[in-house]
């Protein structure tokens, strides 16, 4: 039986390596939230100017922005979730 654990501290520049992995969710949750305020005025703009093709657009981009959020935010606990499921196979 081979019992092999993930090792925080066994390569030089881990810790780095954390902090730009960090540095990179931010900004794609910067990003996300960006994406969603230009979407909500395309949609806006769409609806009140009676282009149901620009307000679709615009809806589009909203849900599409808010996945993008939901992934930035939930990546280390579906990696976590997904790890530990496949330790159990």
């Amino acid at each position: 039986m081979i019992d092999i654990d993930p090792n925080g501290t066994g390569l030089p520049g881990i810790e780095q390596l954390r902090v730009i992995v960090g540095a990179a969710m931010t900004i794609g949750l910067v990003l996300a939230v960006l994406a969603l305020i230009v979407a909500a005025v395309v949609w806006g703009f769409g609806a009140n100017s009676s282009n149901p093709h620009l307000a679709s657009r615009g809806k589009t981009g909203v849900l599409v922005a808010c996945g993008a959020a939901i992934v930035c935010g939930a990546a280390v606990t579906l990696v976590n979730f997904f790890w530990g499921v496949g330790q159990t196979v």
